[in-house]
């Protein structure tokens, strides 16, 4: 095929045409370190709610909200920095009854493939990876776009499924099977 570009109309007419044809890339993201971003949890131990979080994570994410079948997401969550804010109950987590750090250091959350569920809210179904079981755990995010865009997410992670809580913490009245998770992200491109 042979075009003539006789003018600077015709020139700019035909970037347009191309550019509007042109498939949009996903971008990539990066958390940087110390910005901010928090992924906390929540749960109950007899009867009262108390929260932690993890503060070394860190998250990829390669993600075009005109093309979120194509996204992927990538946590890496260190388990020895669980903080609670309680030294025993924080110590107590570290144990073979509960995160066992000692042969599990970290955990991992992947996914490949979003669904929009609304106005820049999304869902992925990825794995989590914890004490070396890998079960499926949906995250529902939401998108705020920008230079330094914000995923804000949640999830519910049934800790039974990944054995966390051996022997007597087995015991649901005690702690609930549910743990809520939630997470704010402060990106930024790769």
């Amino acid at each position: 095929m042979n075009i003539k570009l006789t003018s600077p109309a015709a020139v700019a007419a035909a970037l347009a045409g191309l550019m509007a044809t042109a498939p949009v890339l996903a971008a990539d993201y990066v958390q940087p370190a110390g910005n901010g971003s928090t992924l906390v949890f929540a749960t109950k131990y007899d009867g009262e709610v108390f929260t932690g979080n993890f503060p070394g994570f860190s998250t990829r994410l390669s993600f075009d909200p005109a093309n979120p079948a194509a996204g992927t997401l990538d946590v890496t969550i260190p388990l020895t920095d669980a903080k609670t804010g309680n030294d025993d109950r924080d110590s107590t987590l570290q144990t073979a009854d509960f995160f066992n750090v000692a042969k599990f250091a970290t955990a991992t959350y992947t996914a490949k493939g979003f669904t929009k569920s609304g106005d820049n809210t999304y869902v992925a179904n990825g794995k989590l990876e914890l004490r070396g079981v890998s079960k499926p755990v949906t995250f529902t995010f939401e998108w705020t776009p920008g230079a330094n865009p914000v995923l804000k997410g949640r999830a519910t992670v049934k800790r039974l499924d990944f054995g966390v809580g051996q022997g007597d913490w087995k015991d649901t009245k005690t702690i609930p099977d549910e743990t809520a998770i939630s997470t704010v992200v402060k990106l930024q491109a790769k």
